[in-house]
């Protein structure tokens, strides 16, 4: 049977349908992965800077990583309108999104809860942790923590990302995923003040620098 020819008009409007396919989701327009890298970068280096030259802006940095969610709410909602249906492609890499930002409360939740229930746990049977000054041989109580807790949170941040590249083919979101295991390796060596650094730059590979390359693909693809 012979091939049907597609008309003028129909092959503009099969590409317009292919161009708005493509637009909306945050590993697509890029405008979630500029708001989520932009934070934890910020956040990461202010950190480091805290504990490099010992000083305090007054709160936990890492509060605008939550703060960040009231934006990103917006962006859901406004993109969900634009789009009448989602691909099953986009869907799925929605819900890997979706568990992955589940996961990190869940993490940061475990870091928070778990020293001070291990302390009280500690108490209630009767024992205690203390931590002794090598210097002056003075004790005092030592608070029980999770050790290398960025290291964790490094690990996580290359399973979304790495998943995302792969489905994609999008390369600098691959790069992004494989820095973010050399960087776990690197923090596993390294103190706590160096894997808010190592943060900052798995941040800045995961989502700013491909967040700005979907960004700029995403509003090219808009004008044309």
């Amino acid at each position: 049977m012979e091939e049907k020819k597609l008309s003028e008009q129909e092959s503009l409007e099969l590409i317009a349908k292919m161009i708005q396919k493509a637009k909306g989701g945050f590993h697509e327009n890029g405008t979630s992965a500029i708001l989520w890298g932009s934070v934890v970068t910020l956040a990461g280096i202010i950190n480091f800077a805290e504990e490099y030259w010992n000083f305090y802006i007054g709160f936990d940095i890492w509060l605008i990583v939550l703060a960040a969610i009231i934006p990103q709410i917006f962006i859901s909602v406004r993109e969900r309108k634009n789009r009448k249906a989602i691909p099953h492609e986009a869907a799925f890499m929605n819900a890997v999104w979706l568990v992955y930002g589940i996961s990190i409360f869940a993490l940061i939740f475990y870091f928070n809860i778990v020293p001070r229930v291990s302390d009280q746990i500690l108490k209630d049977s009767g024992s205690e942790l203390l931590v002794r000054n090598a210097s002056t041989g003075s004790l005092k109580h030592f608070t029980p923590d999770v050790l290398s807790h960025f290291s964790l949170l490094l690990l996580l941040y290359a399973i979304p990302t790495l998943t995302t590249g792969m489905a994609r083919r999008f390369r600098p979101m691959m790069i992004g995923g494989v820095l973010c295991y050399l960087f776990f390796v690197v923090s596993c060596f390294t103190a706590t003040m160096w894997d808010m650094l190592l943060n900052s730059l798995a941040a800045i590979f995961n989502w700013l620098i491909p967040g700005f390359i979907l960004r700029l693909r995403y509003l090219k693809g808009k004008n044309c």
